[in-house]
């Protein structure tokens, strides 16, 4: 044991610091410990308790007292000579030790690579919404786009296809799917005008989260860079984060309908930058980019030697007459990868299918293209029975068409939720033209917020609403929250009533 020196420490935030390193902990070690004992502890908290902005209370202090292993008194207040912690040995500097019966045990922490990784989709907020949950409270889920809760339910032609094939579903399939399924997404990407595509090009997944870490895991080396949207889907950035690579952010502009800031993208393009990602139609704004935006995007693609990565899976979701225009269509000299699945347009979330095509010139992405069907071999196949019913859904009557036209459910919940979030004195917002979000702006100055993360947190405690805060999409300024307009006009009415109410009184 080694006494911690108090007199080099004379700030809450330097014993912090030096309790810490003592025990070789990061920010992120401390926020997954909390998260183990149910403590809410957010990423602004952590850093502003290390950086002396702010001290915490006196629970929150005797839990980093508690795990940090050092006198609460001297956490605090600077006293108790006697207050100690366990020395960590030079030769496991990037191991835990735990003392534990007079002997010493390796704590196994996390990959470092997790450090900068974060899906706030079903992240801390998500997690007290289901300790609240789990509390007996009711609370309004307006953070995750999962159609079925909300009375979407799955075609009859889809479910009934789907037990009629489940006997010949028993085995693994290809590695890149059944036949008829990648057929049938060969035919749909002739449809899109996506060039030079055989059923070769077709990789099925569980849904396309899997595919967006094939693609990138197969790419990526330490020191290269991907362009990727803010906000984004962060599933993008945890992706090229964990295989190695750097996301590099460009802006999407929301005075300009959430269209690309194409000087951001060309002033953020460098010799290390191997790619960039396209998410159209958009989430989290619900923009849908028209043709000239992204023939803007194949010109610096095409400048630069750039691979596009095309994430449509909302591109049967658009409303106002609106056409979708596939970007691979507009390069066919470029390699393009497009993804897509049903969850979205086909209301099954749940059954994860999903795919992508590669287009374009195949020719200079031979290397990587192995790669790809490396590790797609690895994990065997996709969902068999999800597969069964591509050919189905994509070659049957297209449901969701009745949705997104004047008087179908989601037209309608659009029309009602832009009105309602712009009547709301200090919030304004860009109309989507797709999917099922909208990305509304908080008027930061009037409820004086600097944390949007505790925004979202105060409101689910107080109004029980969950929206997922900006931050959590890799938006850098505390001022915007993301609203899924899945649930019925009249649910919808319910929340922006109270969310009215909320933003009466609230200051943070």
């Amino acid at each position: 044991m080694s006494a911690i020196n108090q007199s080099s420490h004379d700030s809450f935030s330097g014993r912090l610091a030096s309790a810490m390193k003592s025990k070789g902990y990061k920010q992120v070690d401390i926020i997954n410990l909390a998260e183990k004992q149910n403590i809410k502890l957010g990423k602004s908290h952590i850093s502003q308790y290390v950086s002396g902005k702010t001290v915490p209370r006196p629970d929150m202090v005797h839990f980093l007292a508690s795990v940090l292993e050092v006198d609460e008194e001297w956490l605090i207040n600077g006293t108790n000579n006697d207050s100690q912690i366990t020395a960590v040995p030079s030769d496991v500097s990037q191991k835990s030790i735990v003392t534990t019966g007079g002997s010493n045990m390796r704590e196994f922490k996390k990959s470092q690579k997790l450090n900068n990784v974060l899906y706030d989709v079903r992240g801390p907020v998500v997690d007290e919404a289901a300790r609240m949950e789990a509390a007996g409270m009711q609370v309004l889920k307006l953070n995750i786009g999962n159609p079925a809760p909300f009375g979407f339910r799955t075609p009859d032609e889809v479910i009934y296809d789907m037990r009629q094939q489940l006997t010949e579903c028993e085995g693994y399939s290809a590695s890149k799917g059944l036949f008829s399924a990648r057929k049938a997404i060969m035919q749909y990407a002739q449809l899109k005008n996506i060039p030079n595509v055989d059923i070769e090009d077709i990789y099925t997944g569980n849904g396309v989260s899997e595919l967006i870490q094939l693609s990138m895991s197969a790419l990526l080396d330490s020191g290269d860079e991907v362009l990727v949207p803010s906000p984004d889907y962060p599933l993008w950035t945890a992706c090229v984060t964990l295989a190695g690579g750097t996301a590099v952010h460009y802006i999407c502009d929301e005075s300009a309908e959430w269209y690309p800031d194409m000087d951001d993208i060309r002033k953020k393009v460098n010799e290390n930058t191997k790619a960039i990602v396209l998410i159209n139609p958009n989430n989290p704004t619900g923009a849908l980019y028209p043709k000239e935006v992204l023939m803007d995007i194949v010109k610096i693609a095409r400048e630069n030697n750039l691979i596009i990565f095309s994430d449509e899976i909302y591109d049967r979701l658009i409303m106002d007459e609106e056409e979708h225009v596939s970007i691979a269509s507009l390069a066919p000299d470029l390699f393009c990868i497009t993804f897509s699945g049903l969850s979205k347009s086909h209301m099954i979330a749940g059954y994860r299918i999903g795919w992508m095509i590669l287009s374009g010139n195949k020719k200079i992405a031979h290397d990587y293209i192995q790669g790809l069907n490396m590790l797609s071999n690895m994990r065997l196949c996709s969902n068999v029975p999800a597969q069964s019913i591509v050919q189905t859904a994509l070659g049957g009557h297209q449901s969701v068409r009745d949705y997104i036209v004047p008087g179908g459910r989601i037209y309608e919940q659009r029309e009602y939720i832009y009105k309602a979030l712009n009547d709301i004195p200090g919030i304004t917002a860009v109309k989507p033209k797709a999917a099922f979000y909208i990305f509304p702006k908080i008027d930061v100055k009037k409820f004086n917020i600097t944390n949007d993360e505790q925004f979202a947190l105060d409101l689910l405690r107080e109004k029980k609403i969950l929206i997922i805060h900006g931050g959590g999409f890799n938006w850098a300024e505390p001022d915007h929250f993301r609203v899924v307009y899945l649930p019925r006009i009249e649910v919808l009415e319910e929340s922006m009533g109270k969310l009215t109410d909320f933003l009466e009184s609230y200051r943070q």
